[in-house]
Parts: C-alpha cells; sequence; structure tokens
C-alpha cells in the first residue's frame, strides 16, 4: 500500500453510516465491466487497528480481496501436500486438477503454504507441469488477474492514499442502463466510486497522478470529482506541483503549462499564458497542463491551468486530467487540484 492515514481516519469511527447515490463502476473477475448507479452506505472497514467508519464520499476506489473460505481451506491443504511430496504424475495430476476447480479461494491456502518454510522441502525437486506454481497462475488466469490478487480488501481515499481490512458486505446493488443488478461481492475484482453531489458551495481536494491521470489514458486517465454543476453555476479549479513527463523527453511541467527540458535551469510559460496563470474561460490545453470537461461522456478538453475561474456551459460532472495525448505510466509527480462551486 502507499499510504496508511490512521490519525486521519481515527475520526471517522465515530461518524454515523449515511447511505449517498453513487456513480460506480464494477470490474468482474471475468473481465466484464458493470456501470450504473448505486446507493452506498458509509463503509464499516474491520482493520487490524480497529473498526473505521469511513465517509463513502472520500472513497475513490475498492480492491476487493479474497478472503480464506474455511471450507475450501482444509481441502486445499491436502491438494497442497501431496503436489509438494508426490513424484507420481498420475498421482499429480489428478491433485492439480483437483486444486484448479476450488478457484479463487484457493488462493490464499496457497499464499499461505508458500510463507510456511516447513512445507517446502529441498530435498524435493519435481521438474514436470504439475506443479503449485502452475495451478496458481492457472486459477488466476481464469480469473483475470494479472498481479498479486490482495488477500483484503483495499480501499482508496481521495483518489490517493489506501488502507485495507474487511469490508463486510454480501452485494452490490447497481441500476444500469440495461435494468437493475444484484452483483455478489465473490465475483467482483475492484469497485470504481463517486459519490454525486448536489451542486452547492464548497471546496474539494483532488490529487493528479501524473502515472495515472493523463487525458490521452483511456483506461481511467479522467479523474471523476463527484462535483455536479448546473448550467450558469461558476466555478473555480486552482492547482500546483509539479510532474515529469516520460512521454514527453522527461520533460518537466507546471499547472500552467509551464515546462523545462530535461537538464534545462527554468520553466519556459507557454504562449498565451497571463502573468498570474489565471484563464478566464476554457481553450484549447498545451501539453501538462491541468484539463477539464463537463460530463463523463464529452469530448471537449477545456483547459483550466493553474488557476481558473468560469461558468458552465453545460450540466454535469466536473472531470479533470493532466493534458497530453500520450500515456505512459513512467510519469512521475503529482498535482494537487483544488475545484470550488458557487465562487
Amino acid at each position: 500500500m502507499k499510504n496508511f492515514l490512521f490519525v486521519f481516519l481515527i475520526g471517522f469511527a465515530i461518524s454515523v453510516t449515511a447511505q449517498k447515490q453513487a456513480d460506480v463502476s464494477l470490474e468482474l473477475l471475468d473481465g466484464n465491466i458493470i456501470k450504473g448507479t448505486s446507493m452506498v452506505n458509509d463503509v464499516e472497514l474491520i482493520t487490524s487497528y480497529g473498526k473505521l467508519i469511513i465517509p463513502v464520499a472520500k472513497i475513490s476506489h475498492i480492491d476487493v480481496g479474497i478472503r480464506k473460505d474455511n471450507g475450501v481451506s482444509e481441502k486445499a491443504k491436502s491438494y497442497l501436500k501431496i503436489l509438494s511430496t508426490s513424484n507420481s504424475d498420475e498421482t499429480r495430476k489428478a491433485t492439480y486438477n483437483d486444486l484448479i476447480k476450488l478457484g479463487i479461494k484457493a488462493i490464499p491456502v496457497i499464499n499461505e503454504f508458500y510463507n510456511d518454510p516447513k512445507n517446502i522441502s529441498e530435498e524435493f525437486a519435481y521438474t514436470g507441469e504439475y506443479t503449485i506454481d502452475n495451478a496458481l497462475s492457472e486459477i488466476k488466469t481464469a480469473n483475470n488477474l494479472s498481479h498479486e490478487a490482495p488477500m483484503e480488501d483495499i480501499l482508496t481515499l481521495d483518489n490517493n492514499y489506501t488502507i485495507g481490512g474487511n469490508y463486510n458486505f454480501s452485494k452490490m446493488d447497481i441500476k444500469t442502463d440495461y435494468g437493475n443488478l444484484s452483483v455478489p461481492k465473490e465475483k467482483i475484482k475492484s469497485i470504481d466510486v463517486s459519490v454525486v453531489s448536489e451542486g452547492g458551495k464548497g471546496e474539494f481536494s483532488f490529487k493528479l497522478l501524473a502515472s495515472k491521470n493523463i487525458s490521452g489514458n483511456t483506461n481511467g486517465g479522467w479523474l471523476k470529482t463527484g462535483i455536479t454543476v448546473k448550467s450558469g453555476q461558476r466555478f473555480t479549479i486552482t492547482a500546483n506541483g509539479e510532474v515529469t513527463l516520460s512521454s514527453l523527453s522527461n520533460s518537466k511541467y507546471k499547472p500552467d503549462g509551464s515546462s523545462k527540458a530535461e537538464g534545462a535551469a527554468e520553466f519556459t510559460k507557454p504562449y498565451g499564458a497571463s502573468d498570474d496563470g489565471e484563464y478566464s474561460s476554457g481553450g484549447y490545453p498545451t501539453y501538462g497542463q491541468v484539463v477539464y470537461k463537463i460530463g463523463e461522456s464529452s469530448t471537449e478538453t477545456l483547459k483550466a491551468g493553474a488557476k481558473f475561474s468560469g461558468t458552465a456551459k453545460t450540466s454535469g460532472v466536473i472531470m479533470i486530467a493532466i493534458y497530453e495525448t500520450v500515456y505512459n505510466a513512467s510519469n512521475k509527480g503529482a498535482y494537487n487540484v483544488k475545484v470550488a462551486l458557487g465562487k
């Protein structure tokens, strides 16, 4: 995990559970994506440090962990013992297939097995195909797991901080364009959450990660703020920070689009930028600038820079990103962005 905000989160523990409407995007273990809206309670998370009640408005992403199943555990342990000791290919093949049939719930048991040195004999060396490693790989492939699957639920807060524990829910009810669905937790790989604001006054903080929140990144590049504005409503966007864009020869950028080539001494402002960096209206952006659009399906990318003040031309949710047409996951740094309504 990147960071832990235990002190920050202690105050959540005394919060009263509240239900809010949220836009959600569910990535299922079979690779399908389901998008819609759901009424979501504040999250009760059981951690190693106690129980926390986390406001759902603070949560931007949930990686659903693979919980240990006692019913599967004993079977998996017996299969793993055979695969770590038997020399018979016929026996290993049958056991290997039985282990795979247990599916994703076998993964926590396999991990525990590997973490206990006494289970692996240095004297035993099997070189065939029916190995524990191959079984684990096959289970992950069948369940669309390309990385190390978390054994606990991992919550991302404010698009930046993460904390793990047990989020005890059995299913998520979601309203889609094609009807209402009830999706079991055990079928879900991850959940993107965005609580829809009511368009009132207030200031909200976000972090744009250069390694992710690039306008040209078609897989979650635009950060959905959850802030809904109405046509004609005033709002402001301010930003600071510095990023390095590997896609642009490792040049450094600031939110107003000022840039500095690798090894250069000073930043150069983009053409047409004012001294205070403020933009009174949108327009075509330059690389590295903070940009925004209104509405998830909008194709209009408007510049905000380091300081923007304007009026919404349409109604919808404010989306923000760092402008660059090519996405490179090796980008570094982040911008701190504040969006304020009613100013």
